[in-house]
């Protein structure tokens, strides 16, 4: 390695590092613009280790060689949360530590910290599992010998203390407030009456829409990603789906279609931003004077709707959801199946007491 000032008045410094590539063969890596000659050492050491996968290395040489991996294997939204996260919460931590070095005690002490910050418990929770990951990947592919989030514990909760919905009144006084808008209308009617995600619903073309069979297409999202927009594969695969829509909201999309101007098959439907949206929604709610609830909440309210008006069961919830796992309905909507437990208990009861007159009859038929 060597190392060097540069420039005018020679005020920064570059680095000059020889590393073997898969080969053997030696390749020269070069990095400029440190303020300092220490800088320029420490990266051109903590190169070196990330070349040989040594875990002597700093936790933030650890990151980027994780970053490097995962921006190719993650959906870019999931990924850009994971960065916004871990620069954001993690880095300013734990950045600088040996990654071989840091233990459960610092794990506890750095959740504790986080903890006297007011986070929301599932955020706290969201936080935990981005750095619990980091360490995952690193026993699994660097012979790291334990992940120490483990020991250490977690922190916060994987759902809030309760859900907050609107139920179908609600979301009529709400709906009646945006109507104004065409597309603030439809968008939220599409939203309540079929609990897709916000991103399913703005990657909709009009070709994911079929007046004839009554149903709605699925296999796509659009974020808006550093000004630019994103359209991605769908949450997971089985977020790829059909949904059936009830004739009113056919006929209402039907309508809000023949007002828009020129659209081709492959043209979104709702030519706005999650963005919009959000301000929409505080909009409504304050004309309307109903409770606040969040954008994705109008999912759970379509949920609750399925399961307390309709008595649906949890496999279709989670099949017209685009759950990948019936597991994630349950715990997500379980406590809105209450009532489910008691009429199990009396159906169970009723076939007590028809085995008890069986019983009855046979007895009395033998004297």
């Amino acid at each position: 390695m060597h190392v060097k000032k540069y420039g005018e008045g020679a005020g920064k410094w570059e680095v000059f590092v020889y590393v073997e590539d898969h080969t053997g063969k030696k390749k020269l890596k070069h990095k400029r613009g440190f303020k300092t000659k220490r800088e320029a050492v420490t990266w051109g050491e903590q190169f070196k280790l990330q070349q040989s996968s040594n875990l002597d290395m700093s936790f933030q040489a650890f990151w980027e060689l994780y970053q490097a991996d995962m921006a190719q294997r993650l959906r870019e939204n999931t990924f850009r949360t994971k960065e916004y996260i871990v620069e954001l919460k993690i880095l300013p931590y734990f950045g600088r530590r040996k990654i071989m070095d840091i233990k459960a005690a610092d794990i506890r002490k750095w959740q504790n910290q986080l903890m006297k910050e007011g986070y929301a418990p599932t955020y706290l929770k969201t936080i935990n599992n981005q750095l619990s990951a980091i360490f995952n990947y690193a026993v699994k592919y660097y012979d790291l010998p334990k992940n120490p989030c483990v020991q250490a514990g977690s922190m916060g909760k994987s759902q809030a203390e309760s859900m907050k919905f609107w139920t179908q009144e609600e979301f009529g006084l709400f709906v009646e407030c945006v109507k104004d808008k065409p597309i603030s209308y439809m968008a939220f009617k599409t939203l309540f009456w079929t609990g897709i995600r916000i991103g399913e619903l703005l990657a909709l073309t009009l070709g994911d829409f079929s007046a004839e069979d009554k149903t709605l297409r699925i296999n796509k999202s659009y974020q808006r990603i550093n000004g630019k927009d994103v359209v991605t594969e769908p949450k997971t695969e089985k977020s790829k789906r059909v949904i059936p829509l009830p004739d009113f909201l056919v006929e209402e999309m039907k309508d809000y279609i023949s007002r828009l101007y020129g659209v081709m098959e492959t043209d979104r439907l709702f030519m706005v931003t999650k963005s919009y949206l959000e301000h929409e929604m505080i909009r409504g709610v304050e004309l309307s004077g109903i409770k606040k609830i969040r954008l994705h909440d109008l999912r759970h309210s379509h949920a609750s709707l399925l399961i307390s008006k309709l008595g649906a069961q949890p496999l279709m919830v989670a099949q017209r959801l685009g759950h990948e796992k019936i597991q994630t309905t349950l715990n997500t909507y379980s406590h809105l199946y209450p009532n489910q437990a008691r009429d199990l208990a009396d159906q169970l009861n009723g076939l007590n007491e028809e085995d008890s007159d069986e019983e009855d009859t046979d007895y009395a038929g033998e004297t």
